[in-house]
């Protein structure tokens, strides 16, 4: 739990520079980033492209349902969003193996996704003013 808290806050005295409106940016981003992904793998790596067009979908509806700056219908608060990006970060490693295309270069892209995504997590700040005044009491 507290490894968990350490992600969320800045107890831990290190700068968490991304606020929520940056950090909606980089989901935008990132969704559509897999997106591409998934066009570029769709001849040549189907399982891939079905993977990365999951893991797109997945992030873009997260952003849309996030309350934060950028959410478009504001019902998973933004602590709750972070949660949900550290659990996807770390099954993106295991991504490839669940879908059948482990040792490819598609592989690659979600074991750097998992390292991109882990480093944004840690360098959101889950608590800024940004967040609480995008938060509907």
């Amino acid at each position: 739990m507290n490894m968990l808290k350490s992600l969320f806050t800045t107890e831990n005295g290190l700068s968490k520079p991304i606020d929520a409106r940056t950090h909606g940016i980089i989901d935008y981003c990132h969704a559509t980033f897999f997106f591409t992904v998934a066009l570029v793998c769709c001849k040549k790596n189907p399982k891939a492209a079905i993977a990365a067009a999951g893991t797109g979908a997945f992030t873009l509806v997260g952003s849309l349902l996030t309350d934060y700056p950028l959410g478009k219908k504001q019902v998973i608060p933004f602590a709750v969003h972070g949660a949900m990006d550290a659990a996807f970060a770390a099954f993106s490693f295991a991504l490839p193996s669940v879908c059948g295309f482990s040792g490819t270069k598609a592989a690659k892209v979600f074991a750097l996704n998992g390292v991109v995504e882990s480093t944004v997590v840690a360098l959101t700040d889950w608590d800024s003013q940004h967040a609480r005044a995008a938060e509907h009491h």
